[in-house]
């Protein structure tokens, strides 16, 4: 298992997950995303992080793609991030990307058109 917590980002690169595109939150006011992440400006310049932590949405869904279990991340942020919490970002990436009947979110097309 890959040591998530100790991940770091190489200078210069911006790192954003689907759900970092959603609702800006207003100047100095928390966006609450689901029942287990928030969005606050106060907190990591305001980048989507779990509730009660720094742990932010990108590395969890980063350590996803890179074939990392729900149950190993849970483990891996020593229980900081619960499953619950790891399947709600997972809905909540899905969403972003995709509608309710499973088609390209329409806000996308133009950003996804290269």
């Amino acid at each position: 298992m890959k040591a998530v917590a100790n991940r770091r980002v190489p200078a210069g690169t911006a790192r954003r997950s689907a759900t970092t595109r959603a609702v800006r939150p207003r100047s100095g006011q928390q966006l609450v995303l689901g029942k287990h992440v928030v969005a606050d400006p106060r907190v990591c310049h305001g980048k989507p992080t779990y509730k009660g932590t720094r742990i932010m949405v990108w590395q969890v869904l980063e350590a996803l793609a890179d074939g990392e279990s729900v149950d190993q991340l849970v483990s891996a942020w020593g229980g900081r991030v619960s499953r619950a919490a790891i399947l709600e970002t997972i809905r909540l990436a899905g969403s972003t990307l995709l509608d309710r009947h499973g088609r390209l979110n329409p806000s996308l097309d133009r950003r996804l058109a290269a």
